[in-house]
């Protein structure tokens, strides 16, 4: 007897809990455009139940089992509590009554007043349900039926994923959808919609006249209209997009997108992403015809282009765990499309073309890559993009021995460069009589490998020693088109040419801890001495990756001070100088180094010109340096200071500056970095710089935030860009208003305003490019 009554109990629980399941299962999928994935509890066997209730009867006349008073039910992870549960055998009803509360093992929870399904689900209904799940969505409606396997009505549904107020919890929430019937039907997979609206703060926004039909939580993804989205900028006009998204297979889809714009017509853009089984492959392209080009500043690309077209193809592929191939192409048919019309991912202003290779072992890297540099500018002619080299291919080779050599560490760096020019590249800087070629018409090959072998011994009084050996070698051939008459210098003649650069050298570290009351501070004395013969054919060689050179702290005790394989530093030099760290117990961090640099003997490379001058007025091209220093402050107050400067060898003249204050406090946050060059003319800058960059954002309350930015130049006195935004972000909605001028020959659209209204479950309203409103004001 005790048996047969656990399994009526056992059946009680598994309809019961099914039953309600069901009903949760239904009730959160028809969330407009949300989807859950709440399972039905699987017909376990070995499922264990547990029933608590003040009485518990079995009529065996009736054939009903009941359970009174605060019933508890625990059954496959499902939880249940209600006033009264009855099943009855014979007509095959499971009723439950009297605050129903239903959890299940994800958290999601189900309240009704009143819920009777058949035990096999077929039909069933629940009074006065309130679906709460743990992503913070919540849905509510008078009744629920379950008029077969398959169909389920909801009426007067209300959806929303913004919480209650806690102040006055019956305040309408601030958005909720609202629709007279809710039907789920699982044969289609379809959640249609019938009298829908949309509510914000408590307010109609419209009722859709027609029944809105969208894919049910089981559909992870169903062709058809998205949000659309809006922009207005000075030259394009205001701009209404509708994108559509169509479902080809599990493996492809693509998006359409037409905008129309009220000064230039309509824009076409698409996109189709195919997965496969080891990466995934997306092409984008777009097209117009433009209606108004005359809006653009006169004799632009933009101004002349009436058909303006682009296509672009990215691609990442696993070849195995270990090595990766892909690209990312575009081109398009003139210098500025992708740019003014912000086209997705193609939009900077100098958009670099890639098709690459890379292999990641564990004590070696392999990363080949081909580049072509698509400059984006309103030229008319072509001629920046046909001045960048178009190097095919770049490879460079690392790798560490696994094992101690000679008790230290041996590692070999590899790079071979093959690049092309179709135009040279050279200019005057301002009043300058020195001419800098960044670039010379032709062809240019390079193969660099270099061994370094280094180990680092500990006396016993504490200094750590560490002796440096390196060889390295080059082969380079270049074949470069006659040069300007403006070029002086000691190039070698076309043909191939071989270097090589032999190291010796050692380092010198004793650090001091010094333990206070108030902290602790680390005092590390450096000194380096690297002995190598003169650079060879310093100059006389053309310079493509080691063009930019900047002589700081952070560059202080490098070995090879030059950016990049086509210059190698020369001769004997010692770095000099000091590291400091501090950790006081306030919470205060202390950093900084200070130091200079000395030319020994041979021939100074910083002071051999080349083609770009790479080492002129760097500081480096005198027999002493210029001192270079850094310093630091971290408050715990949530400020931050960091200074970095050059001062000049004889007078102590300030060169160069760059510095940064940070600040984050519950109200204000923000930063301001300024950078102070004096004019270095042999480098090409016959003018000095001076900019100033702010970003600040002022929290007025938990919702709500303004933020500001501007770049301001001294040296001209102009503001470079600027730009204000207001944002409002809660627990379901996001909104973000923001307006940017940059000032700039070369961009089409003098300002912007970008726009961002999201709801947390539903999807996005855009006006222009968040990504405008991003780079201008996040920290």
């Amino acid at each position: 007897m005790a048996a047969t009554n656990r399994e009526k109990i056992r059946r009680l629980a598994a309809a019961l809990m099914t039953g309600v399941s069901i009903c949760v299962f239904g009730l959160v999928g028809a969330a407009p455009l949300h989807a859950q994935n709440l399972l039905q509890p699987a017909a376990d066997s070995d499922a264990k139940m547990l029933l608590r209730a003040n009485e518990l009867v079995y009529n065996q006349d009736t054939k009903r089992v009941t359970a009174n008073g605060a019933v508890q039910i625990y059954y496959n992870r499902y939880r249940m509590v209600a006033q009264r549960v009855e099943y009855d055998q014979q007509t095959g009803r499971v009723m439950a009554t009297g605050n129903i509360e239903f959890i299940e093992p994800g958290g999601n929870r189900v309240y009704a007043d009143q819920l009777d399904v058949t035990d096999d689900f077929a039909q069933g209904f629940v009074n006065s349900l309130r679906v709460e799940t743990t992503d913070n969505t919540r849905m509510a409606a008078e009744s629920a039926e379950q008029q077969s396997k398959d169909v389920m009505v909801l009426n007067n549904t209300v959806y929303t994923a913004c919480l209650p107020c806690t102040q006055t919890p019956g305040k309408a929430p601030i958005w909720q959808v609202k629709a007279q019937r809710v039907i789920r039907n699982g044969a289609t997979h379809t959640i249609r919609l019938e009298n829908a609206e949309f509510e914000l703060f408590g307010m109609s926004l419209g009722r859709l006249p027609f029944p809105v039909e969208v894919p049910d939580e089981t559909v992870e993804r169903k062709s058809g209209l998205l949000f659309p989205r809006f922009s207005a900028s000075d030259n394009l006009g205001f701009g209404v997009s509708v994108p559509y998204y169509h479902v080809f297979s599990p493996t492809m889809d693509a998006t359409i997108t037409p905008t129309l714009y009220t000064s230039q017509g309509l824009l076409v853009e698409g996109e189709v992403r195919n997965r496969f089984e080891n990466g995934d492959h997306t092409l984008r392209f777009a097209a117009i015809n433009q209606r108004q080009p005359d809006t653009f500043d006169p004799h632009t690309s933009d101004s002349e282009a009436d058909t303006r077209l682009m296509v672009a193809s990215k691609a990442d592929f696993d070849i195995n765990s270990r090595w990766r191939f892909g690209w990312n192409v575009m081109a398009e048919t003139d210098n500025n499309f992708a740019r003014t019309y912000k086209l997705t991912d193609v939009d900077q202003d100098v958009f670099t073309n890639d098709i690459y290779l890379t292999g990641l072992g564990t004590r070696n890297y392999f990363d080949l890559h081909a580049y072509y540099f698509n400059v984006q500018d309103d030229a008319t002619l072509q001629t920046l993009e046909q001045q960048q080299a178009i190097v095919y291919p770049s490879l460079d080779y690392t790798y560490y021995a696994p094992d101690p050599v000679a008790g230290g560490e041996l590692s070999i760096t590899t790079n071979f460069t093959n690049l092309t020019r179709r135009e040279e590249d050279f200019y005057f800087e301002g009043s300058s009589p020195n001419a800098r070629f960044p670039g010379l018409e032709g062809d240019y090959s390079r193969f660099t490998a270099e061994a370094e072998w280094k180990r680092t011994f500990t006396t016993p009084g504490g200094l750590l020693l560490t002796p440096i050996l390196a060889a390295r070698g080059d082969g380079l051939s270049h074949s470069l088109s006659a040069l300007p008459a403006a070029y002086g210098g000691d190039l070698e003649p076309d043909g191939t040419d071989g270097r090589y650069m032999l190291t010796a050298g050692l380092e010198a570290r004793y650090p001091i801890l010094i333990s206070g009351a108030g902290g602790s501070h680390i005092i590390e004395p450096i000194a380096q001495i690297y002995a190598r013969p003169d650079e060879q054919m310093a100059g006389g060689l053309p310079n493509e990756d080691a063009q930019s050179f900047v002589f700081d702290a952070t560059t202080l005790f490098e070995r090879d001070k030059f950016s990049g394989f086509d210059r190698v530093e020369g001769g004997t030099r010692a770095n000099v100088g000091v590291r400091y760290t501090g950790s006081l117990d306030n919470g205060i961090g202390l950093r900084g180094i200070f130091g200079q640099s000395y030319q020994l003997a041979g021939q100074n490379s910083f002071a051999s010109e080349d083609l770009v001058q790479a080492g002129a007025n760097s500081g480096l091209e005198t027999k002493r340096s210029d001192y270079v220093g850094m310093a630091a402050i971290d408050l715990p107050q949530g400020f931050n200071f960091g200074i970095s400067a050059r001062f000049d060898e004889k007078n102590f003249d300030l060169r160069r500056t760059d510095a940064s204050f940070g600040y984050t406090t519950p109200r204000v946050s923000g930063k301001l970095i300024y950078t102070q060059v004096d004019s270095q003319p042999e480098y090409g800058n016959a003018q000095p710089t001076e900019v100033l960059k702010n970003t600040t954002t002022l929290r007025l309350n938990e919702n709500w935030q303004l933020a500001g930015s501007a770049s301001w130049d001294f040296t001209d006195s102009s503001i470079i860009r600027r730009g204000v935004g207001i944002s409002y972000a809660d627990e379901c909605t996001v909104f973000t208003l923001a307006y940017t001028d940059k000032p700039s020959d070369s961009d089409a659209n003098d300002w912007t305003i970008s726009a961002r209204l999201s709801f947390r479950t539903l999807g996005d309203i855009n006006i222009g490019s968040t990504k405008d409103y991003d780079q201008s004001f996040q920290q």
